[in-house]
């Protein structure tokens, strides 16, 4: 809780200087955020290695490393094109002592083995998925944290992707689904 707690604040000192999240949402950050970051963790117990593709301010990724820290063999990809926003998550990590590494590149230029891929507020799932597509191809499985327009994205996504997937409602918010893709490749032209 004192990791989480610190986050916020690194989160609030740092927001002031670059857009990371909403600064109203920092009033509601623990429900908004943490909580919402963390109940992924419930849908993928086992899972060890997480890539967090759009990392941005850390959510979810900084909450999962904070809740797995101590962890044997527990470790978070933050993936993050953005150099300003990568100097925010390695400050974190660093002063928390978290078991994540910070890559500053786009998500679809790395190869990482990992269990679990995951986006938040990162780009509509059509998209997403692309970014997403090494990861899935590679035999992780996604989740996706997504809003209540989540079946229109679903729809659009299946446009250009053939994929399986199911939603999952969000424990933080009855609005939120998180979109669970467990195999995915480009859909066939008719």
């Amino acid at each position: 809780m004192a990791d989480l707690a610190r986050f916020r604040e690194l989160l609030a000192e740092w927001n002031e200087r670059m857009n990371l999240i909403g600064p109203a949402t920092l009033e509601v950050y623990w429900n908004r955020h943490a909580w919402d970051s963390a109940q992924l963790l419930k849908l993928a117990p086992e899972a060890q290695v997480w890539a967090d593709l759009g990392a941005g301010a850390g959510l979810p990724g900084l909450v999962l490393a904070i809740m797995g820290k101590g962890r044997d063999g527990f470790h978070v990809h933050l993936v993050e094109s953005m150099t300003k926003r990568c100097r925010f998550l390695s400050e974190v990590v660093g002063e928390l002592g978290l078991p994540a590494t910070v890559h500053n590149a786009r998500a679809e230029n790395l190869q990482l083995a990992v269990d679990i891929v995951t986006a938040r507020a990162c780009a509509p799932l059509g998209r997403l998925l692309g970014y997403a597509q090494p990861y899935l191809k590679a035999g992780a499985l996604g989740l996706f944290l997504k809003g209540q327009d989540v079946a229109a994205e679903l729809e659009d996504a299946a446009k250009s992707w053939e994929f399986e997937a199911d939603t999952v409602p969000s424990l933080s918010d009855p609005r939120g689904q998180i979109v669970r893709v467990r195999r995915l490749g480009r859909a066939r032209k008719v």
